[in-house]
């Protein structure tokens, strides 16, 4: 038995790792054929189109190294697998061991439909890719492909030049096709059979009933950088035929939808993360991974409960309408789990429970709490949430936060950063009103819209460009507010005493909404942005207080 790579060390300690030397193609047909070699559904679908197969056969058939497979190898079949690219695979033999592709599903997907003659893609599919000819006068050079993608009946097949692989491994049909070939096309066509018919795969095979170390190794072995899909791991073992985890997301993406936060159901991370931290205490994934099936189920409602806890609490008291209002989306996991209840129950918190909730919501945003180490910073907020929760003593927001005025000045208006998510939600709390009709703006509305057509500056752009280089950012969170594009429109892009005018004769009430300062009006731009600045600091103090 040849010396494991690094990758297999990985696991090497708790699963039983095999190293298989090779594979032929042959084999690999075979075992695809009688359906051994498996998808499961933690993997993506078959992605890569026609050009890119075709490089992969010309790679194999100059010899070239195209990576070893990964196989898990288990005893209990999956209950839910992909298909083969467009193919459906016939049911194993159930007295033997399944073998799952973990790494190499497109590589071998591609050998099965450029080869194979069995059996029929699923109709509506573009199987483009499966059409794959050596061309037998292209230059034979290191870096040129000989192989090209033509699809049947093109008029840009020729046969004396272009051989299809599908009738390498198809005696009857290779026959067939070099039957009027002349001997020195004979001879390179069957050199061409003899490649592919000898050529081998290296294969690295993972033999273990332990699903959790298949997670991480998929994990860590997968090639392309793209995250482990968890949720499509757990789907695959974990849930039962009649609790499908998927679907029960997607009706909550359909249940959320009428009230801004069809998003969380399209989270699926999210969504993981707060069902861990429910059931387990804990927010990550791996922690869910390692729960028996049964506890998910039973404690399913309970999230779901917990969800709809923290939304109307958000609703309610901080004006948030959407997942995209949140400065931090994972916000809604510690809120989850104190609102979390089995059944048809509510979670009653007192007023103390609920300030001191609000209190940690925004000392959180203020300190941008979460941008380092948040996991560690989620699972201790976790913590402290339940001890909120059951009556005990909690330190629920009790870290410390540096907000000053500087902060409103040196920060640039920017529609999905934590500032100005915090910075509009710090508004939302005044009730803002219009600065045409002074009427309250209709938060509902505009914040599950949620789009930069909302807020505009109060030193319009155009303006302070008219007056040469401003020393603050025109774009800082300060000199931004609530304005509709139609009230930005009537005010004009032109200083705030010239617009005053198209304003109601009273406006205490439109600048205190805004927390804007009296004379906005005479005063020059610096100076309206130092006071304004003192202003949304000392509102952010009093809201952390």
């Amino acid at each position: 038995m040849n010396t494991v790579d690094s990758r297999a060390a990985l696991f090497s300690n708790v699963a039983e790792v095999l190293c298989v030397d090779d594979m032929t193609i042959r084999q690999i047909l075979n075992f695809c054929k009688e359906g051994r070699l498996r998808v499961p559904t933690f993997q993506r679908g078959f992605v890569w189109d026609a050009n890119r197969v075709a490089y992969l056969m010309d790679s194999v058939y100059k010899g070239y190294p195209i990576g070893s497979l990964l196989i898990w190898r288990t005893k209990e079949k999956l209950k839910f697998e992909r298909r083969l690219g467009p193919f459906t695979l016939p049911q194993p033999d159930a007295a033997l061991p399944v073998d799952y592709i973990l790494d190499g599903q497109q590589r071998i997907t591609s050998i099965f439909g450029v080869f194979q003659t069995e059996i029929q893609p699923d109709s509506n599919v573009d199987d483009t890719w499966t059409n794959i000819y050596f061309d037998l006068k292209a230059d034979s050079n290191a870096q040129e492909s000989q192989m090209v993608a033509i699809m049947p009946g093109d008029p840009a097949l020729d046969p004396t030049r272009y051989f299809s692989l599908r009738t390498l491994f198809d005696t009857v049909a290779y026959r067939r096709a070099t039957r009027n070939l002349d001997d020195d096309l004979a001879e390179k066509v069957d050199r061409l059979q003899t490649v592919f018919k000898e050529s081998r795969i290296p294969v690295q095979m993972i033999s273990t009933d332990d699903r959790t170390t298949v997670a991480i190794v998929f994990e860590r072995v997968n090639q392309r950088g793209v995250p482990l899909d968890t949720l499509q791991l757990l789907t695959a073992w974990t849930w039962s035929e009649d609790f499908d985890i998927q679907r029960k997301f997607q009706d909550l993406t359909d249940e959320f939808e009428p009230f801004g936060f069809k998003g969380i159901g399209e989270d699926n991370n999210l969504l993981l993360r707060c069902c861990s931290a429910v059931i387990a205490g804990n927010a990550s994934t791996e922690t869910l991974i390692k729960l028996n099936g049964a506890t998910v189920r039973a404690h399913f409602p309970s999230v779901v409960n917990g969800l709809k806890g923290a939304i109307d609490f958000l609703q309610k008291n901080v004006q948030v309408h959407s997942l995209d209002n949140l400065p931090y989306a994972s916000l809604l996991i510690p809120l989850t789990v104190f609102f979390a209840a089995p059944g048809n129950k509510h979670v009653q918190y007192t007023n103390d429970q609920r300030n001191t909730i609000l209190r940690w919501f925004w000392r959180v945003c203020l300190s941008k709490r979460y941008n380092s180490q948040p996991v560690k910073s989620i699972q201790s907020d976790i913590a402290e949430m339940v001890k909120l929760r059951n009556g005990e003593a909690s330190d629920l927001g009790n870290f410390t936060v540096n907000v000053t005025a500087d902060d409103f000045k040196r920060e640039a208006f920017r529609m999905n950063n934590v500032s100005t998510k915090t910075f509009i939600l710090l508004l939302a709390q005044r009730i803002p009103r219009s600065f045409v009709t002074g009427s309250p703006v209709s938060l509902s509305a505009v914040l599950k819209d949620y789009n930069r057509n909302e807020f505009h500056h109060l030193f319009p752009k155009a303006y302070l460009r008219s007056q040469g280089a401003p020393t603050y950012d025109p774009d800082c969170i300060a000199n931004l507010c609530f304005m509709s594009r139609a009230d930005n429109n009537l005010l004009g892009g032109v200083a705030p005493s010239k617009y005053r005018s198209k304003m109601p004769a009273q406006i205490d009430d439109i600048l205190s909404s805004a927390v804007c300062p009296s004379f906005l009006f005479t005063a020059s731009f610096e100076e309206f942005v130092d006071s304004r600045a003192d202003m949304l600091c000392t509102e952010a103090l009093r809201l952390i207080s």
